[in-house]
């Protein structure tokens, strides 16, 4: 028994394993960038800051299809299922390589694209509209109030009609705070900008760390199809 041989096709098997793995583990890394960038969606122009999360969402749905796909290939000793196996591994390496050059380009752009809408989506803060309830959201969650700190509030139409922040920039609830800028004390005071890029931009990091182990794992899977296709004619493909 070649004992090459023999490792190559436990790689493959455990390969297959590992898709199945990954692709569980994508769609929840895919799922929650892409849900961290609902949740802040006023505060973004460019829509297509959600491309590599999208295009990781799909990689994982093809994982799982690719996985039983190897499994059964390597199973049945299948030269045609092996070499479909190795076209669609080279497939998805590209796709991850797709995947990480979009995020190290949006990973960048985050920054400029928030500083060109926050400020706007501040200024049309009203207590009642979505923006409202967008920046209600962003505050509560981050504990931050303003764009660039709690003092930004004073440039807006809402604190010249109310002379107060809102509620949400309140450290602590029911704390006495009423949104006076004067309490600082009361008041959640660093900006919101810097939280949220800095919340979004780990998750991208998350993601392209994420997608670099499982390209690893694939230059492994090639290589072993390829030891197991440039064998010996002559020797038979060994049965597990």
């Amino acid at each position: 028994m070649d004992c090459g041989i023999m490792t190559s096709k436990l790689i493959l098997l455990l390969l297959s394993l590992v898709f199945w793995a990954a692709g569980a583990a994508l769609t929840y890394v895919g799922v929650s960038v892409i849900k961290s960038y609902n949740n802040y969606e006023h505060f973004f122009e460019d829509q297509y800051t959600f491309i590599p999360a999208a295009i990781i969402v799909a990689i994982a749905v093809l994982m799982f299809i690719v996985g039983f796909v190897g499994c059964c290939a390597t199973l049945t000793e299948s030269s045609v299922g092996l070499g479909f196996f190795l076209l669609v591994l080279l497939v998805f390496l590209a796709g991850e390589i797709t995947a990480l050059v979009f995020g190290f380009i949006y990973r960048g752009k985050i920054k400029d694209d928030l500083e060109h809408t926050m400020t706007g989506v501040f200024q049309k803060y009203d207590g009642q509209n979505s923006e409202t309830r967008a920046v209600d959201y962003l505050q509560t969650q981050l504990h931050c109030c303003g764009v660039k700190n709690y003092t930004d509030w004073r440039n807006t139409p809402w604190f010249s009609t109310n002379y107060t922040v809102p509620l949400s920039c309140c450290a602590t609830p029911n704390s006495g705070c009423i949104g006076r800028l004067d309490q600082p004390s009361l008041l959640n005071t660093q900006g919101c900008e810097f939280k949220l890029v800095q919340l979004l931009q780990d998750a991208i990091s998350y993601v392209m760390l994420v997608v670099v182990g499982f390209a690893i794992f694939k230059l492994f899977g090639m290589a072993s199809v390829c030891v197991i296709t440039c064998n010996d004619r002559r020797r038979r493909y060994l049965p597990l």
